[in-house]
């Protein structure tokens, strides 16, 4: 009778095990397990929505002087830098540009795997979103404590502004 009761503790642990790996708690697990080299999304232009809103924020277009009756209207292009691969994971970079500026940089992959990556992560990813608003360019700081990150980002936001044809 014993065995059978171990047997049957030893099969749910099986299933329980065989269930985590099928169904991951983490929101950010694709970055896990994803191939080195294989980008969140796709660098380059990203289609806009037919819907009028700005992709990823949902936000509808800014309105305005330039959104007068009659006026020309200045077009919100959002574009995804390349997946750059780091010692602790992909870092892949968005961009919002409006009239050859940009208007909001986003991370959208970094690494989160481990503890110590969210936490370094938490704080530098801002500042370097925030700095490359201000900065326009891929002239950004690195980040102290997230020297891959901030190299990785580097690279992707170049990527962006490459594809954005600004440089």
């Amino acid at each position: 009778m014993t065995g059978l009761r171990n047997a049957g503790v030893l099969g749910a642990s099986v299933v329980t095990v065989g269930l985590a790996m099928l169904y991951p708690t983490s929101s950010h697990s694709t970055a896990m397990h994803r191939r080195p080299g294989t980008a969140l999304a796709p660098a380059g232009v990203v289609p806009a929505p037919s819907s009028g809103t700005v992709p990823s924020t949902g936000t509808a277009p800014a309105t305005g002087p330039s959104a007068k009756a009659g006026a020309k209207a200045i077009p919100t292009v959002v574009v995804n830098g390349s997946s750059v691969d780091t010692q602790y994971g992909p870092v892949q970079v968005q961009l919002t540009v409006r009239a050859g500026k940009v208007m909001k940089a986003v991370a959208i992959d970094y690494p989160q795997s481990g503890g110590r990556d969210q936490e370094i992560n938490s704080y530098a990813v801002p500042i370097l979103q925030k700095e490359t608003v201000a900065a326009q360019s891929a002239k950004v700081d690195t980040v102290s404590g997230a020297t891959f990150t901030s190299a990785g980002y580097r690279t992707s936001l170049q990527a962006a502004l490459d594809a954005a044809h600004l440089g």
